[in-house]
């Protein structure tokens, strides 16, 4: 999958089909003159599903569906047969969809749920035929209902990617290098700012075949929340996540001032963010020595003021185990 394959914000236009009319039909038939009304009920508009597919990742197969429309209900005939039923259509998209209303911005329902099947819009219903008006006074009833219309409906589609753990740092802060490291992603790594341009999961293998999910998200950089760089159209991506992993490199010129940098503009975006979990690696700590370390801990300890913290290296492979052991405990406390 290529970076321009991964969509996460799609604009629909939805409508669900009308439905039938009924029938004014009167039975007639050889040696019976007048048989009496005998119209049947319209059939049932299409309705508009969406359904949780977890094999979709992306809402690409969406891009180019700009107006999704059901089959309209099939009219009622004579001998009080009902319409065909409309064509329902189904919308499969990734777990961790959000469905909004474009017009008022309302969150309509989310999807998290392999199978989990929701309508979007019903269809019409279908109108009686002459068959239901009949009465001892009005033995020959020459109307019916016409159908229902269906529900007509501009949606959103937003992607929110669901991990247990989300990296969160600057461009250039080693995340990608590290995801490919824990995981068997293969994300697109370089010496240059904004190499990632998506999102990237990786599954991380831990004791006794047990496992997490970590997302690897677009660097953020300051002023992300108003719209600067790429990191703030990706920051709802960090929404889902129980635990928040902040990248900062050994080599930054304040460790604690990029950190909080980072931090204000998650809480910026949405205050909620700061009620997770933060774990804070120092990547590419393989250019210290020990005494440096050392030194830097003291330091630290009173920076962070209780925050857990570690250094690591993808590179040199240091301190991953012990990463991997601290997030695990973190996601299972």
């Amino acid at each position: 999958m290529t970076e321009g394959n991964f969509v996460d914000y799609v604009k629909i236009y939805v409508a669900s089909g009308k439905g039938g009319k009924g029938s004014t039909h009167l039975h007639r038939e050889k040696f019976i003159e007048k048989g009496g009304p005998d119209g049947g009920d319209g059939g049932r508009g299409g309705h508009v599903y969406i359904v949780g597919n977890e094999s979709l990742w992306t809402l690409y197969h969406l891009k180019f569906a700009r107006h999704i429309k059901a089959g309209h209900g099939g009219d009622g005939g004579s001998a009080r047969s009902t319409g065909a039923d409309g064509e329902d259509r189904y919308l499969e998209v990734p777990l961790g969809t959000v469905i909004k209303d474009k017009e008022t911005g309302e969150v309509l329902f989310e999807i998290t749920e392999n199978g989990e099947k929701k309508i979007l819009a019903k269809g019409g219903k279908g109108g009686l035929g002459n068959w239901h008006f009949r009465s001892p006074t009005n033995q020959t009833p020459r109307y019916s209902q016409p159908g229902l219309p269906g529900e007509e409906l501009d949606i959103i589609l937003e992607l929110k990617v669901l991990a247990d753990v989300g990296l969160v740092g600057f461009p250039n802060a080693g995340k990608s290098t590290l995801l490919s490291v824990l995981t068997s992603a293969k994300p697109k790594i370089g010496d240059y700012p904004f190499t990632t341009l998506k999102p990237n999961l990786g599954i991380v293998a831990y004791r006794e075949f047990k496992s997490f999910v970590i997302a690897d998200i677009p660097g953020i950089i300051e002023g992300a929340a108003e719209g600067k760089g790429l990191g703030h159209y990706f920051l709802r991506h960090i929404e889902r996540n129980s635990t928040l992993l902040f990248l900062v490199p050994a080599d930054a010129k304040d460790i604690k001032k990029e950190y909080d940098i980072l931090l204000d503009e998650l809480r910026r975006y949405n205050p909620e963010m700061l009620d997770k979990d933060r774990l804070i690696a120092i990547s590419k700590s393989d250019m210290l020595d020990d005494e440096l370390k050392t030194e830097m801990r003291v330091q630290l300890d009173k920076d962070f003021g209780g925050i857990p913290y570690m250094f690591i290296s993808s590179v040199a492979q240091q301190g991953l185990t012990e990463l991997k052991d601290k997030l695990w405990l973190m996601l299972n406390k």
